[in-house]
């Protein structure tokens, strides 16, 4: 009896132990469990932390090209595609612009006719950049100018809320032009810029608006403000009171003086691309400048100016002493300046 007692007990203890057993072992597993899902939670986490840093940083977003513009071969050294440092063009980016540059002499027009062109909502042409003499110094100064005004990086009044197509500047030949017309030359060469030539054929007439513009810079008749331009008949019928006289004696050689000046300019810039113009032509026609707008290839419309003109009429009411003036040219080759008239 007490040896099945005995066996009984060892029986019993014998379960308890494989029983406790068995709770170890599970704990055991089930620790083991938690570690490998902790660690795979780690491992997912540091991927997904991986990933999402690749897909904000590493990817870069390929910019496709702009479509090719549907022109001739010999026209692609003239398209451009700025890329100004100020501003993106956003969606005017693959919207070709042409550069192009209005050479001209002080009062042939040059301002007149810049205000047609402005009045495009296509074309930015950025006024007289170089009467600042500092940025005609030298060939450095003038090419950062150039670049700056090519680039779309130019700000005046003249800049546009609409996809820009031409971009320029007017350019008087004593401002550096031809002291350096060699390297200019070169620049338009390679960066693909038009020339505009527009000068004034009677020669006596722009020599008259000189004098008066300048006396009207000391003077200012209009309510102590000098014009070079005005916007209303009264204010030009003001400015035409004054009559200035003219040195008879150098009036030859002054004449000849600016039509040397003109013929150089267009000698040094003939293998530019460019279209010619004279001021007379674009006062009787304003077809011409249907032929600026073809040779800028921008859209054709009708183009407004609100500027007035100021000298009106024959040159021998304009003229202090016209007699002096009509003697030294007759019989010379500027007679026809004393004839020549043109009204619109």
């Amino acid at each position: 009896m007490a040896d099945d007692h005995s066996s009984f007990t060892k029986d019993v203890l014998l379960v308890k132990g494989l029983k406790n057993t068995t709770l170890v072992w599970r704990l055991v597993v089930l620790a083991f469990a938690m570690v490998c899902g902790v660690y795979i939670c780690s491992i997912c986490l540091k991927q997904i932390s991986t990933g999402t840093k690749i897909g904000f940083l590493d990817i870069n977003v390929v910019q496709q090209p702009c479509p090719e513009p549907n022109i001739e071969p010999w026209e692609i050294p003239y398209v451009h595609y700025p890329n100004p440092k100020t501003y993106s063009r956003e969606e005017c980016s693959c919207h070709p612009v042409r550069y192009f540059t209005i050479l001209s002499m002080q009062r042939s027009g040059s301002g007149w006719f810049e205000t047609f062109l402005n009045s495009h909502p296509n074309i930015s042409s950025n006024g007289e950049i170089f009467s600042v003499k500092v940025r005609r110094s030298n060939m450095t100064t003038i090419t950062e100018t150039l670049d700056t005004i090519y680039n779309l990086d130019w700000f005046s009044s003249a800049s546009k809320n609409e996809c820009t197509a031409a971009v320029g500047l007017k350019w008087m030949l004593n401002q550096g032009l031809v002291q350096h017309h060699e390297q200019i030359a070169e620049y338009f060469r390679i960066h693909g810029v038009s020339v505009i030539f527009l000068f004034r054929r009677n020669l006596l007439r722009r020599m008259i608006s000189v004098l008066a513009n300048e006396y009207d810079k000391n003077a200012k008749i209009l309510n102590g403000t000098h014009k070079s331009h005005v916007h209303s008949p009264k204010e030009a019928e003001i400015l035409a009171k004054y009559k200035p006289t003219l040195n008879s004696t150098l009036l030859i050689a002054s004449l000849k003086q600016v039509n040397d000046t003109t013929t150089k300019a267009l000698e040094y810039f003939k293998s530019t691309r460019h279209i010619m113009l004279y001021y007379e032509d674009v006062v009787k026609n304003r077809t011409k400048l249907t032929d600026v707008l073809e040779f800028l290839k921008v859209p054709q419309m009708d183009l407004k100016s609100r500027q007035v003109k100021i000298h009106k009429g024959s040159l021998s009411s304009q003229v202090e002493n016209w007699d002096d003036v009509s003697k030294a040219l007759t019989g010379t080759q500027y007679e026809s300046f004393l004839h020549e008239d043109y009204r619109r």
